[in-house]
């Protein structure tokens, strides 16, 4: 019973753990409660690759909140906005190194050559101010664009500081860094969420075609190390428990057979 507890408990937390899937040219954001500010509060933690579709520009939150196929995307799904949902708002990036989100930081510093091994979201010598770089150029991003698109496919998307960034077709197009929103997790649906199919909808600066940008929304706050650490003994020990009733039950069998 404590074995087979012990690794339903792991297999849970190892669903929860977003395993990076860089090869697949994936511009991939994680989405997670704050662990200082959970209530009103989301991580977005940026990571992936991919390559401009078209050429155009990543615009700046000052010249505009609408949507365009040059820096936003409409989601395949029509459901990612569950409260509060935005209508055509440039909602604040703020970078999630400051020094008041400690437990923030902490959750996510640790797993940079950790948890997430060499999909980690953070290179060693990164800002972990959110990031994009396309071809030769590179932006802060500043803000998310949202839009509740009512009855069709929700439009999300980036705007960056500065001035616009310009791309063209075919460049490589790659996101780092981690920020918080002034939005809770209950905002969101949980779930997998890809750009949509068709590339007129799918944002320029990535890769046409469904999934080349993903957002994953995850209700559960990152665990911390402490708990994948109790969890994994606990793994160990219910192994070990295992071996030794399996070795107990082969001497009783053997001894059977010599009488």
């Amino acid at each position: 019973g404590l074995a087979l507890g012990a690794f339903v408990v792991a297999a849970t937390l190892l669903a929860l753990t977003p395993l990076e899937q860089e090869a697949q040219a994936q511009l991939i954001i994680n989405v997670y409660p704050s662990q200082d500010n959970p209530t009103s509060e989301t991580v977005w933690i940026f990571s992936g690759s991919s390559a401009a579709n078209q050429s155009d520009s990543i615009r700046t939150s000052s010249l505009s909140n609408t949507y365009d196929i040059s820096d936003s995307w409409r989601t395949a799904s029509n459901n990612f906005f569950d409260a509060n949902k935005p209508g055509n708002v440039n909602v604040s990036l703020s970078p999630l190194f400051s020094s008041s989100n400690t437990s923030d930081i902490e959750s996510v510093r640790v797993r940079t050559a950790g948890v997430w091994g060499a999909g980690s979201p953070f290179a060693n010598n990164a800002t972990n101010t959110p990031t994009i770089t396309i071809g030769s150029g590179n932006r802060t991003i500043s803000h998310l664009f949202f839009d509740e698109n009512a009855g069709n496919p929700d439009e999300i998307g980036i705007r960056v500081s500065g001035s616009s960034l310009s791309y063209s077709s075919g460049d490589a197009s790659s996101w780092v860094g981690a920020g918080l929103i002034n939005k809770p997790i209950s905002d969101f649906f949980a779930g997998t969420f890809n750009n949509h199919a068709n590339s007129l909808l799918s944002g320029n600066f990535a890769a046409s075609g469904s999934g080349s940008i993903q957002i994953r929304v995850n209700s559960q706050v990152i665990p911390e190390p402490r708990e994948y650490a109790l969890v994994f003994g606990l793994f160990a020990l219910g192994f070990v428990i295992l071996r030794r009733h399996f070795q107990k039950k082969k001497r009783q069998a053997q001894q059977a057979t010599t009488l």
